[in-house]
């Protein structure tokens, strides 16, 4: 989707993206107890607001400058086909029965066309030079899902820029947070609401986001994204207080005050509680 092509290279990037998860979550745990989980909370979230704008920014310069089409089919019955409308390897690749099948060489792409892609595998085209992936010309290449750009990297560094601001505040303050702000009598109610909310709107974003990449484009729906996380920095930033060092007994009288008035209670965020 980045633009990536090399296969090996692919996995290297993702075992790259995986350690920073790992390495970033560790950091969380030592955060936690010494900056506090409202601050935490919202430096991840503003984190994870920019770095998406970044990945948006990279799909976006991406689809400026992504290539043309310059090689037509020649068959008459492929005239009228939906992937030889297209006219750049943009809508061609956010289309999902169509493929980008180009020539490259140390300058530059040639040859380049949208055709149709394999029904049995993504892998190779329908027909044409791109349809058997095992025998393809020298310098020719086959492109699904994705199209051959020098922004690659914009893109992979917004990708380790969100994982290294959410791994160690949205991932684990979300639950941490919701194990400590409700009353004893709603815990288990409260913990369960908040853990079916997390999942329920998980699979909604997994669900819609090729259609939402498909009507907003890749750039479009991160951008989205963003906007939404900066929303959800406002609300953290006004609603949530800071129980660092609270018993469970005061966490309540937090929330006696009206809604979203609880940014000013840092001042006890130096209170220490032994825990026995």
């Amino acid at each position: 989707m980045s633009g990536v092509r090399d296969v090996k290279l692919a996995i290297w990037l993702a075992g790259v993206t995986a350690f920073t998860n790992f390495l970033f979550t560790l950091l969380g745990v030592w955060l936690v107890e010494r900056v506090g989980r409202r601050k935490l909370t919202l430096g991840s979230i503003i984190g994870t607001c920019l770095s998406l704008s970044l990945l948006a920014i990279g799909f976006l310069l991406s689809a400026q400058h992504t290539p043309p089409v310059t090689l037509h089919p020649t068959d008459p019955s492929m005239v009228n086909a939906t992937c030889n409308r297209h006219l750049l390897c943009e809508p061609c690749m956010l289309d999902p029965g169509c493929g980008f099948c180009y020539g490259e060489n140390s300058t530059a792409l040639f040859a380049s066309s949208c055709v149709p892609v394999n029904t049995a595998s993504t892998e190779k085209a329908a027909w044409g030079r791109c349809s058997n992936s095992t025998q393809l010309r020298v310098h020719t290449y086959w492109a699904y899902n994705y199209c051959p750009t020098s922004y690659s990297w914009v893109v992979l560094l917004g990708l380790v820029l969100y994982l290294a601001f959410f791994a160690p505040g949205m991932g684990p303050m979300p639950w941490t947070i919701n194990s400590e702000i409700y009353p004893l009598w709603a815990r288990s109610t409260g913990n369960a609401c908040s853990a079916g909310v997390n999942w329920t709107f998980n699979f909604l974003v997994s669900l819609t986001f090729l259609h939402v990449a498909q009507y907003l484009t890749y750039y479009g729906a991160f951008f989205l994204y963003s906007i939404l996380a900066l929303l959800g920095f406002f609300f953290i930033y006004g609603c949530l207080p800071e129980t660092k060092g609270r018993r469970l007994e005061e966490i309540e009288s937090l929330f006696d005050n009206q809604l979203c008035s609880c940014g000013a209670t840092d001042s006890d965020e130096d209170r220490q509680v032994e825990y026995i």
